[in-house]
């Protein structure tokens, strides 16, 4: 391709505006019958100034098997984390139907942990600001130290709610955030790790850091009850 030969790709983006936003349009339907990525753009996030406005919900991507064999030679762990990172928005958009009825504080403890993460993921990972220096684009090793992080917290913090909700020293989701402060700060701080500015071994020692020292804090809290 070109001179001098080379290997490349074409990528083609179009756009169809169903009127009313309604994805049942004879022309929508068949638009997504035919495409392998669909990047459904969401008004209500763009009116609270997530950007960018996709629907996590409604998009996807067909080319999920081609690159199985490039993620298995990088970074084998990602498609798990991508698989968990799916559960927690679906599941969050469930609990947000029960929150708007009968309030957060009558959630399961773990429930509120899912809430809490899958804020994480949808502010300081899914939004991103094009205009900085550090968000304009990010890295795949970045990307899948970031999930390996929040994904770490996640299943720590419901096991060891789950391990002691019988128990008269039960943990709740208060108690962690109140004795991991610091760590929560550290996990919303990973997005302004800079790739031009800091190298590929210095970001990932750090999010491996803030790996081990969750471990740790999850450890330590539960030996102290």
């Amino acid at each position: 391709m070109g001179s001098p030969e080379r290997e490349g790709s074409v990528t083609i983006v179009g756009a169809v505006s169903p009127p009313g936003g309604d994805f049942s349009d004879p022309v929508t339907a068949a638009t997504l019958g035919i495409v392998q990525v669909f990047w459904g753009l969401d008004k209500k996030l763009a009116q609270r100034k997530h950007f960018p406005s996709v629907n996590w919900l409604i998009s996807y991507s067909k080319y999920q098997r081609n690159l199985e064999e490039f993620y298995e030679q990088t970074f084998p762990e990602f498609m798990s984390f991508r698989t968990k990172f799916k559960e927690i928005l679906q599941e969050e958009e469930d609990l947000s139907e029960i929150v708007q009825l009968v309030g957060k504080s009558s959630l399961a403890e773990s429930d509120k942990i899912t809430l809490e993460v899958a804020r994480l993921i949808k502010d300081d990972f899914l939004q991103q600001n094009g205009y900085s220096k550090y968000d304009r684009y990010c890295p795949f090793y970045k990307t899948v130290g970031m999930m390996r992080n929040m994904c770490t917290f996640y299943e720590l913090g419901k096991g060891l709610v789950k391990r002691t909700e019988g128990s008269e020293k039960k943990v709740t989701y208060a108690m962690i955030k109140e004795s991991m402060g610091d760590l929560l700060y550290r996990l919303t701080s990973m997005k302004f790790k800079n790739p031009n500015t800091e190298t590929k071994d210095q970001i990932i020692d750090d999010y491996e850091k803030l790996n081990d020292d969750l471990a740790a804090s999850f450890r330590n809290l539960e030996d102290g009850l």
